[in-house]
């Protein structure tokens, strides 16, 4: 155990066994903070870009909540940026995309979860320049049993701890440009928006010193 919460809830290193969990957590997640597991068709596929990698790549920065019921969240960090995006392009998407039908690039012939088909089999990997003040990202998702508790703040104030002893001297998140309450979670700690033409339209970058 990493963080006891209290209520039975508490942080500890996310482990191999600990893949299904992760997808799980990541689809009743996937939808901006919501439920996405009435859009999708492949429930492991969320998991697979988004969470499973980085307890692969970066165990010593990947911890899950458990809760009275089982994993219901979980945090992850990853110091170098440009490092893990190297070998996630090199060794993690090319298996998963061999055994994947490319859905195409028009998004209006898109069902279920092909857009996660074609993200697989067309990974991207944002970091510009703009990003390399703030070489360390992250991601936290937590089930709603798990919100509300104060496991968000502790979390990734530990998170983004053991970063800066790492080394990193600031970090990034990508957030839901309609998630509101994920970015006013993320000013509490410190992150702002950063606006920039070089970075993608449909996400948003908030950034912050560590």
């Amino acid at each position: 155990m990493v963080l006891d919460f209290g209520g039975g809830y508490r942080l500890r290193g996310a482990l191999a066994e600990d893949h299904a969990a992760l997808n799980m957590v990541c689809l009743r997640t996937g939808d901006s903070g919501k439920d996405a597991t009435a859009r999708e068709d492949d429930p492991d596929l969320l998991g697979l870009i988004y969470a499973v990698p980085y307890q692969v790549y970066e165990p010593d920065f990947a911890f899950v909540v458990d809760g009275p019921n089982g994993v219901c969240g979980y945090i992850f960090g990853a110091p170098d940026t440009p490092g893990i995006y190297k070998r996630m392009a090199a060794e993690w998407f090319p298996p998963l995309a061999a055994r994947l039908a490319d859905p195409g690039p028009d998004e209006s012939r898109w069902q279920g979860s092909d857009w996660a088909r074609y993200a697989i089999r067309h990974p991207e990997f944002v970091y510009p320049e703009v990003l390399h003040r703030y070489p360390a990202h992250g991601h936290i998702d937590l089930l709603e049993e798990a919100r509300g508790r104060g496991i968000g703040r502790r979390g990734m104030e530990h998170v983004m701890a053991k970063l800066k002893r790492a080394g990193a001297k600031g970090m990034h998140l990508q957030v839901s440009p309609v998630n509101r309450g994920a970015q006013t979670f993320y000013r509490k700690l410190g992150f702002e928006v950063l606006k920039d033409p070089v970075l993608p339209r449909h996400t948003t970058f908030m950034v912050t010193g560590l």
